[in-house]
């Protein structure tokens, strides 16, 4: 196995430095940071306080990168089995669970003491965000129940209302409908790349929605989310006031995405299923990226 090959090598500083990197996940983290982003610059508009952005922007980082580092260290044993997985750094051996675990108990300290620097909310936000992504999703559902990546969800959402909170210190009802929109988009995201590795999860004993029940059930969840994702967009819109950068990048790729869903629905292959699946993250990022244009303009 190549996991072996690494394993009986020695480790060069570089690929000991790259796997610190790689277990935290960054492409997921960037796309997590830019929703936080977006949480800081509608509650800020042009007006940004760049010293609390900067310590919310590190916080944040930290944060998801230790969440995921823990995650990874919880696991390592799926992983493994796992063809998209067992080359991450713990199936590789590349670094070692215990120097994942200590890399992820730093990050998410220093994600808590900054947010305690910044306010109350900030802290709390941040600590729900770690508490169920950890907890929640990791050690109690992931590998107990179908639902799991629903129950996960929250911490999707919580960099959203953490970035408001740490500019503004308090809630209101537009970051609310931006996470919201970011834990809706969660699911279907998850689904559509479960639907491509149905086998993959089945092997490694995780109970994901299309391992569990009837692909037919599996496509009207992802369309239901889809469809409530659009009417999220489109509070956003109404609640923040947003222009026209905004419809442009929101309601437009909306559309397209309800049609990839619609068009995965009618034709559930799972080279549609990684098509829907890949076109879920650019639309949630032009979103967010709407957001922060027209506040900022």
């Amino acid at each position: 196995m190549e996991g072996e090959v690494v394993r009986a090598g020695k480790i060069s500083l570089a690929s000991k430095v790259k796997g610190y990197i790689l277990v935290t996940k960054p492409r997921l983290i960037y796309l997590l940071v830019f929703t936080s982003i977006g949480g800081m610059v509608a509650a800020a508009g042009p007006a940004m306080d760049w010293g609390k952005f900067i310590k919310a922007f590190v916080a944040i980082t930290a944060g998801c990168a230790g969440a995921n580092t823990i995650t990874c260290y919880i696991d390592r044993d799926i992983d493994a089995v796992m063809e998209r997985t067992r080359r991450r750094p713990l199936p590789q051996g590349i670094i070692s669970p215990a120097e994942a675990l200590a890399w992820g108990i730093v990050l998410s300290a220093v994600a808590l003491i900054l947010s305690a620097l910044l306010n109350g909310w900030a802290f709390f936000w941040m600590l729900l965000g770690l508490f169920d992504n950890i907890v929640i999703y990791s050690l109690l559902s992931k590998r107990r129940t179908p639902w799991n990546i629903v129950l996960g969800s929250i911490s999707g959402g919580a960099p959203t209302l953490f970035g408001w909170a740490a500019m503004r210190g308090d809630v209101a009802i537009l970051p609310f409908l931006m996470a919201a929109l970011v834990v809706l988009w969660i699911p279907g995201h998850i689904w559509s790349l479960a639907l491509r590795y149905r086998d993959d999860y089945a092997k490694a004993g995780v109970p994901m929605l299309p391992v569990v029940t009837s692909e037919q059930k599996v496509l009207h969840c992802i369309v239901s989310t889809s469809l409530l994702m659009f009417i999220a967009s489109i509070l956003i819109h109404i609640v923040g006031r947003f222009g026209l950068i905004y419809t442009l990048l929101a309601y437009i790729p909306g559309a397209a995405l309800v049609a990839v869903n619609l068009y995965l629905w009618a034709r559930p292959t799972p080279k549609n299923a990684w098509l829907a699946f890949k076109v879920t993250s650019p639309y949630l990022a032009a979103l967010f990226l709407g957001i922060i244009l027209d506040s900022l303009l």
